[in-house]
């Protein structure tokens, strides 16, 4: 499942910016990119976004391992991901993960640490905490290329983004990981302003009593 964890980065949206990069005299900030993810954070919260990622994971060698496709629905903190036979749901406070063919339900409590990749929400309010941010260079097609690294030790060492600075929103997302394996993300269907409920963000046991309840909180 941490395979599809990185897929909430892309509810990123941008606006378009110049290709030079100015740093701050400490090097941890590329002015552009903080700029651009700031922006960013600020429409994250506003509205409700909806879309499909098609997750394609390689092994060292570069050899294909594994194709997923997931669809998530996200507001304020909250979210579902539906992929296969699981749904994954969160309301904020706790995660229900449902796999149907196993006809069981998994809950624990989330996470409250501030760069869990469950809570993007809390990555995009503290990744200048958390990331060191660069503006690597604009495309000719006017795709933006940024990268985050980590500042504290993770399986990855570097999350890239490439984003479609004409709508805002990010087309691809590539994580980088130490031993040399990696993922790539392509967003499509993105919609934002959706309608959502409670509901939809909690796994709705009165419509399943028979399925199987294992809380780990």
């Amino acid at each position: 499942m941490k395979r599809l964890l990185p897929i909430f980065f892309l509810l990123y949206t941008i606006t378009p910016v110049a290709a030079q990069i100015t740093h701050t005299a400490n090097g941890n900030i590329d002015k552009n990119a903080d700029e651009i993810l700031k922006k960013a954070a600020n429409k994250f919260h506003s509205n409700a976004v909806s879309f499909s990622v098609n997750v394609t994971n390689k092994d060292t060698e570069k050899k294909l391992i594994s194709k997923e496709k997931a669809d998530i629905l996200y507001n304020q903190g909250k979210y579902r991901v539906t992929f296969g036979d699981n749904i994954i749901y969160c309301d904020g406070t706790a995660t229900w993960h449902w796999n149907k063919q196993a006809d069981e339900v998994v809950v624990n409590k989330m996470s409250d640490a501030d760069d869990d990749l469950m809570n993007p929400a809390a990555i995009l309010k503290n990744y200048n905490k958390n990331f060191k941010a660069k503006y690597i260079r604009l495309e000719s097609n006017g795709d933006a290329v940024i990268d985050l690294t980590p500042k504290k030790t993770k399986s990855y060492y570097k999350l890239r983004f490439i984003i479609n600075t004409n709508n805002g929103i990010v087309k691809r997302i590539e994580m980088h990981n130490y031993d040399a394996s990696g993922s790539e993300y392509q967003v499509s269907n993105f919609k934002s302003g959706v309608k959502t409920t409670d509901g939809d963000f909690r796994f709705p046991k009165s419509q399943n009593p028979s399925v199987e309840i294992i809380d780990m909180r």
